[in-house]
């Protein structure tokens, strides 16, 4: 573990690591204060690591409150593309900031295939987003009949493309606001994850397509999360590869101590300065 450690901080140095947890559909109000309660207790001596929490957009205004103070930003888990209008059930990028959100999880893998969304669609919000000032953790990832006819790559690069290139106009979202979550969909609430080399791999090829977008040096800054059933049991392994940059995580966020473990794990990659 110590070689791949040098590795990481070698190729990484100017990329914090960044763990958000995405609650999904889970938590009551006082389920989720001690949850947040539980968070920050864990977390308050650990530095060098960027945290973010996703919850319900029920519980945004008050996990926002209950962060005030703290280290601990806040994100939503969806927005939609328009900033009002005759839309029953959603909410706009323009709501999710006056709740005290900074960032929003866009293009999820649940997003996608549970509830239909199209990279076209996705396009959309991630502009709408930005245009409000919100930062983004844009989600790609391919299945597991994809993975096993070699499709990887494709399926990624089309994700990358056709939602941060546009057509006419070249790259027009700002790198800046944004984060790429790498999720394969097969490793998702399945138990399965993706072993470090594999997940390596595909990050490495992400990361060489950003820079096909933006330029290298634009890309050798960008942040890529791993998704997919990460634990404090195999966080380490993969949060020390050198294009690794944080997790986005499911299930374990929903635990302080597993999320703390998780979050401790990425504060070891790198040292604090």
């Amino acid at each position: 573990m110590a070689s791949r450690l040098t590795i990481r901080m070698d190729n990484a140095m100017s990329r914090t690591p960044f763990i958000a947890g995405n609650w999904k559909m889970h938590k009551t109000l006082r389920e989720a204060r001690e949850l947040v309660e539980g968070i920050k207790a864990k977390t308050a001596d650990v530095s060098g690591v960027d945290i973010l929490l996703c919850p319900p957009v029920y519980l945004l205004f008050p996990m926002s409150k209950a962060l005030d103070g703290t280290r601990i930003m806040l994100g939503a888990q969806n927005v939609h593309e328009e900033a009002k209008g005759a839309f029953t059930g959603e909410i706009s990028a323009g709501m999710l900031v006056d709740a005290g959100c900074q960032y929003v999880i866009i293009g999820h893998s649940e997003r996608r295939h549970v509830f239909g969304e199209t990279n076209d669609r996705l396009n959309k919000k991630v502009r709408a987003a930005m245009a409000a000032g919100l930062n983004v953790i844009y989600c790609v990832g391919e299945t597991l009949d994809e993975r096993e006819a070699g499709r990887t790559q494709a399926v990624v690069d089309a994700q990358i493309d056709e939602v941060l290139v546009d057509k006419d106009l070249g790259p027009d979202v700002d790198a800046a606001k944004l984060t790429i979550a790498y999720e394969p969909v097969w490793a998702i609430g399945t138990g399965k994850t993706a072993t470090p080399e594999q997940a390596q791999e595909v990050h490495a090829a992400i990361r060489a397509r950003l820079g096909s977008i933006y330029g290298a040096g634009v890309a050798a800054e960008l942040r890529i999360q791993y998704g997919g059933s990460v634990k404090p049991g195999n966080a380490a392994g993969l949060l020390a590869q050198p294009d690794i940059d944080g997790a986005l995580v499911g299930g374990a966020c929903l635990v302080a101590d597993d999320f703390a473990a998780i979050i401790s794990a990425a504060s070891g990659v790198v040292p604090t300065t």
